[in-house]
């Protein structure tokens, strides 16, 4: 006959299972947060003074100057 798992081993797969998915979620917060604080500085530059992006068209290879500007602060 198979035997049957112990219900103490099986438990305790499921606490470690269950501790991994905390990690991750909480590896995916930081993740989300880090990510949050790069996209806020950006705005904020944005909103203060322009900014410049010059990239070289793959296909012509003119250059292409884009610039954004901001004429207020966003609110939170």
């Amino acid at each position: 006959m198979a035997e049957k798992d112990d219900p103490s081993a099986v438990g305790e797969e499921e606490a470690l299972d269950i501790e991994r998915i905390k990690r991750r979620l909480d590896m995916l917060d930081n993740r989300l947060d880090n990510i949050d604080s790069m996209v806020t500085a950006v705005a904020e530059r944005v909103m203060e003074q322009p900014l410049n992006f010059s990239l070289t068209c793959p296909h012509c290879g003119k250059n292409i100057e884009v610039t954004i500007l901001g004429t207020q602060k966003p609110t939170t």
